[in-house]
Formats: C-alpha cells, sequence, structure tokens
C-alpha cells in the first residue's frame, strides 16, 4: 500500500511541476505546449498502433505497485492475400454477344454479383477488381485466408439468375401421414418436457428469484432467457384467450398454475406477479404481470412453410436492359425495364395480376428490389421508382443487366499462397523497412547533426501516425503496400533536407539561430508543396488506373505524402523552435554551419 501511495504521490508531483512549467504566457510557453502535445499524439498513435505493448507495461504496473492501469483491446492491421494467405481468381468474362456500349456496365454487373457472393462464404476483406486490356474483360478475385476454395471456384463461375415473381396467396398443402405423424410426436414429447417443469415449479418454486432461474434454465421462448420471461403489465384483450383466461380468471398475485396451459404458440407455466386498475378513456381496467415457461409445440404450419413468393416464369433471359433514367419533373433517377416479345407478354400478364401488390426482383436467390404495381404494363417497359440516389439506380442497373446479359465466366488462373510464405514475406519487409528507417536516421544526424536528431524523432512520431492512419482508415496492408510506407519514409525526411539546407544558408548569412529556423521553413514551403503534390498526382494516377498491386502501393505512398508533411511543417518545426536558444548561438557546429566573416 505504501509502495502504491508513494508511486502516485511522486507522478502528480512531477505532472504539476511539468504543467507549471508548460503552462507559461507568451510565445515560449505555447511552444511548449505544442511539443507536449505533438508528444502526447505520438504516444497515442503508437499505443493504438501497438496496444499489445501498452498492456504489458498496464500489467508491470499492476504488479509492482498494485495501480490497475486501463487495458486496450488488441487488434491487428488488415492483411492483404500476400500477406495473410489465401487464393487469387482471375476470372474472362465472355462479351461475344454484348453490344460494345453496353459491355463495361456488364463487366461491372458481373463484378457486384461475384462480390455478393463472395461476401456470402465470408472472407475478410475480399478484393474484386475489373480489367479491360486488349479486349479481354476480366475480373480479378482475391480471398484472403479463405479454406473451401473449391466451393468458392464453383459458385463464383456459376451464371447470374435473375427472376420476378409474384406475392403466393395460395393456401398451404394438406401435410401427408408421415408429416402429421412428426408433428404428432413433437408435441407430445413437448407436453412431457412443460409436465416436467410444471411439477418442478411446484415443488421448488418458493419465490420469484426462484422461478426466474427455472425461467432462464427451462423457457425456450426467444429471449425469454434474457428477459426472465417477464411479461410486464398488459391488458386482458393483448394475450391470446387461454392465457388470459387463466392470468385474470383463475391466479392470484403469487400463485402459480397447476398444470401446463396450451395455447397457438405451445405450453406455459405462469406465475401471476401483480394487478392493478389503469384509468382507460374514463374507466377504470385490470391489468396484470406475469413470468411465463413456454415449451414450443409445433403446427402444420411450421412443418409446411408457405413461400412468400412464387415464380411467374419471368427471368432474366426475357430482359433485354436495363438503365438508370431520371424523372422529367421531380429529377429524381429511377430504372427503366426493357422487354423482349416472350418478356412483354408475361409481364403484363403480371402485372395485370398484381395492381397493388408487390412484384420481388431475385437475383441469385435474393431479393433486390420490390416495386409495387401501380397499373398494368403493356408494350413491354416498364419503369421502377423508389426515391433512389444516382448511385442506388445504378447499382440496381448493374444487378438487373448481371442477371440478364449472357455473360459466362471462365476462371483463366488460380494462385494459391500460403499462410507460412506470407509470414515469411512480412518478417523479410518488416526487417527492411527497420533498416531503412535506421539507414536514414544515421544520415540525417551524421550530415545535419542537431537538427537530424530533431528530424528522427519527427519520424519516429511519423511512423506512429501514418500507422494509426492506415489502421482507422483499414488500409489492406499488402507487400506493395509495405514498400509503399517504406519509401515514404524516406520522403518523409525530404522536406526536412530542403529546410534544414535553407536554415544553414541563413545561418551563414549571419540571422540569428531563431530567425534562421522560421526563415529556413517559410522559403522551404513551396518547394516542398510542389515536390508532394507532385507526387501526389502520380499516387493518384496509379490508384485510379493500377490493380491491386499497384494501388496498394499507391495508397500506403499517397497517406504517408500527407502525414509526413504535417510532420515536417508541424512536428520538427516544433521541435526546433523548442530547443533554439542562447546555447545554440555558441554552438553552431550542432548545426554543420558558421556564419561566414565580415
Amino acid at each position: 500500500m505504501a509502495d502504491k501511495e508513494n508511486f502516485l504521490f511522486t507522478i502528480d508531483a512531477w505532472l504539476r511541476k511539468a504543467g507549471r512549467s508548460v503552462i507559461s504566457s507568451g510565445p515560449a510557453g505555447r511552444v511548449r505546449i505544442a511539443a507536449v502535445a505533438v508528444l502526447l499524439l505520438g504516444v497515442a498513435a503508437g499505443v493504438f498502433v501497438a496496444p499489445s505493448y501498452w498492456n504489458k507495461i498496464a500489467g508491470a504496473v499492476k504488479s509492482a505497485v498494485k495501480v490497475q492501469l486501463p487495458t486496450l483491446k488488441e487488434t491487428g492491421f488488415r492483411l492483404g492475400l500476400d500477406l495473410q494467405g489465401g487464393s487469387s481468381l482471375i476470372y474472362q468474362a465472355d462479351m461475344g454477344q454484348v453490344a460494345p456500349a453496353e459491355q463495361r456496365d456488364a463487366l461491372d454487373g458481373v463484378r457486384d454479383v461475384i462480390e455478393r457472393r463472395v461476401n456470402a462464404f465470408g472472407v475478410s476483406e475480399p478484393l474484386i477488381q475489373t480489367a479491360v486490356t486488349g479486349g479481354n474483360y476480366r475480373v480479378i478475385v482475391e480471398l484472403a485466408g479463405i479454406k473451401d476454395v473449391k466451393e468458392a471456384i464453383k459458385q463464383i463461375g456459376e451464371t447470374p439468375i435473375l427472376e420476378f415473381k409474384e406475392q403466393n396467396d395460395e393456401p398451404a398443402r394438406q401435410p401427408t401421414k408421415e408429416e402429421l405423424k412428426q408433428l404428432g410426436d413433437y408435441n407430445t414429447d413437448a407436453l412431457k418436457r412443460a409436465n416436467a417443469i410444471q411439477k418442478e415449479v411446484t415443488e421448488t418454486v418458493k419465490t420469484d428469484a426462484d422461478f426466474t432461474a427455472l425461467v432462464k434454465k427451462d423457457t425456450e421462448e426467444p429471449g425469454g432467457q434474457d428477459t426472465g420471461g417477464e411479461l410486464g403489465f398488459f391488458a386482458r384483450e393483448t394475450m391470446v384467450k387461454e392465457f388470459a383466461d387463466v392470468v385474470f380468471d383463475k391466479l392470484k398475485v403469487g400463485e402459480m398454475t397447476k398444470e401446463p396451459v396450451l395455447t397457438e404458440f405451445g405450453y406455459h407455466v405462469i406465475r401471476k406477479t401483480g394487478e392493478k386498475q389503469v384509468d382507460q378513456d374514463g374507466k377504470q381496467v385490470t391489468e396484470v404481470s406475469a413470468s411465463h415457461i413456454l415449451i414450443l409445440t409445433k403446427q402444420a404450419k411450421d412443418i409446411i412453410p408457405v413461400e412468400p413468393w412464387k415464380a411467374t416464369g419471368l427471368t432474366g433471359k426475357q430482359l433485354k436492359h436495363a438503365a438508370v433514367q431520371f424523372d422529367q419533373q421531380t429529377g429524381e433517377p429511377n430504372v427503366s425495364l426493357q422487354f423482349n416479345d416472350d418478356g412483354a407478354k408475361l409481364f403484363a400478364d403480371l402485372t395485370g395480376r398484381s395492381i397493388g401488390k408487390p412484384i420481388a426482383i431475385f437475383l441469385d436467390g435474393s431479393v433486390i428490389s420490390a416495386p409495387n404495381v401501380e397499373s398494368k404494363i403493356l408494350g413491354g417497359e416498364a419503369v421502377i421508382t423508389g426515391r433512389f440516389t444516382v448511385q442506388e439506380a445504378k447499382q440496381l442497373s448493374q444487378r438487373l443487366n448481371a442477371g440478364a446479359l449472357p455473360v459466362p465466366v471462365t476462371l483463366l488462373s488460380q494462385r494459391t499462397v500460403g499462410a507460412t510464405l506470407g509470414e515469411a514475406s512480412l518478417e523479410k519487409s518488416l526487417f527492411a523497412g527497420l533498416l531503412g528507417f535506421l539507414a536514414v536516421a544515421l544520415f540525417m544526424i551524421a550530415f545535419y547533426r542537431f537538427p537530424g536528431l530533431l528530424a528522427t524523432l519527427a519520424l519516429v512520431i511519423y511512423t506512429a501516425l501514418a500507422l494509426a492512419v492506415f489502421k482507422i482508415v483499414g488500409v489492406t496492408m499488402t507487400l506493395a503496400g509495405i514498400a509503399g510506407f517504406i519509401l515514404s519514409i524516406g520522403m518523409a525526411v525530404d522536406a526536412n533536407v530542403l529546410i534544414f539546407e535553407r536554415i544553414k544558408e541563413e545561418i551563414r548569412r549571419g540571422k540569428a539561430t531563431g530567425l534562421a529556423v522560421d526563415e529556413g521553413f517559410r522559403r522551404a514551403w513551396n518547394s516542398i508543396r510542389d515536390s508532394n503534390v507532385s507526387s501526389l498526382i502520380t499516387c493518384a494516377i496509379l490508384y485510379w488506373f493500377g490493380t491491386s498491386i499497384v494501388r496498394g502501393f499507391a495508397l500506403t505512398l499517397a497517406l504517408g505524402i500527407f502525414v509526413s508533411m504535417f510532420s515536417a511543417i508541424s512536428v520538427t518545426r516544433t521541435f526546433m523552435r523548442l530547443t533554439m536558444g542562447a546555447w545554440a548561438e555558441k554552438h553552431l557546429w550542432l548545426f554543420g554551419a558558421r556564419r561566414a566573416n565580415k
């Protein structure tokens, strides 16, 4: 206990002293505040990037002085295919029967369908892209961490299925003898379980807590274990008749049923917990509260489910084209449909018998739209309205075309990357990054001396901030992405080189170190801005026109450039202004410069 109190007292005293030193008036005080803020930002970024190290520190502090520091959830970076392992699939789309003007939309539609299919596999961060080169229309699918690649290939390669269905108003068929036997056996077993629970309740329950414990152990009501079977206060008409008759007419508060109560939902073991009078439209109405244990039973509809939609014979084979159009009066985007002759007839019959009802549009067995029919539609043309955004209308159009156009896909190549190979590549990349960081740091310190040392500290903060940005944005780290980040480390000190050379020039001209620092940053800014903008333009071009590997490189490099501009202009400058003083004038050799003789 004494160690803990001494530790807390020491920390408190240090913080008070540091706070008085930092928070002072004038420019110097503002610089100190900025420096502390930058350091705290760097520490926070480092903790966010590598929470496991913070948790180890928290564990050590707890063991040493019995102080519990908060721990953080340990989450890693998103890893791409080449680091996590998985498969890369390249598909060729056959556009032989598609009009040239529609080929790009058809390819985008196929990509959309494949993406939804891949997401159904539970793949973490799948990457699906399209590429058009030399008349070849291809879809590139990267599945990181997937195990059953053969099943993925089978499902991805299927032709998209588009169907138009109407509401099913037909009554359910009668159950067969075998189904009736299964139904009877299930309900007989449910009654046995209910009687056993009723007996246990009768023999053991003395309080509400006892009953709640049995509810959580035995009830089959969805969510009943969380609510403890408690129904709250309710009026008679809100419950089914069998249940209401028991709790309102046969039970007193605190009493329980002597035998299970059968309703359309199943068997109920009930305990009445309260009763009160409430005013309703000037009349006194009785409300009661109760808890129950529910044992579910089944009815014929449970074993003979009625499908809400039924096939109409109208499929993607009859749909010629879907396109985005805009309402001439409201300007809202809609989706137009155009059927062939057979589809026009089927669509007219379908809309004629579905006026005031919805028609569901299924793609690969999932509903993608269910518009209501306002009138019978002739001529084979229709418009789907629904207050879409432009992007939503375009996406729906692409999905419809993907199911309607004959765009078969053929697997061209499959590449599998093992997790072990990915781990080895990651280790080598991180080692290369560490060597690159150390090489840059040594060069800056050796050539620029004290400013180089501050630039190295800023580079450490830059690294933490850049990795934190990657984690927040959700960048999928690949080998190419890591290469872009390592390159950005070198570019991060590029601005410092320009600034330090300007500072040395200003010192040679006879300016004081403080003024030389401010002038150096000011005069170097234009060059820093132009060089980084040029690099960002290159990154944008690479990202826009490149494939997955190039895009990962361009993204991490661009994010690194943005962070490096902040690091050079704000972090390094803050540290330089913080450390400038009379001592610097006496040690100009630490800046690698000396004033020219007058």
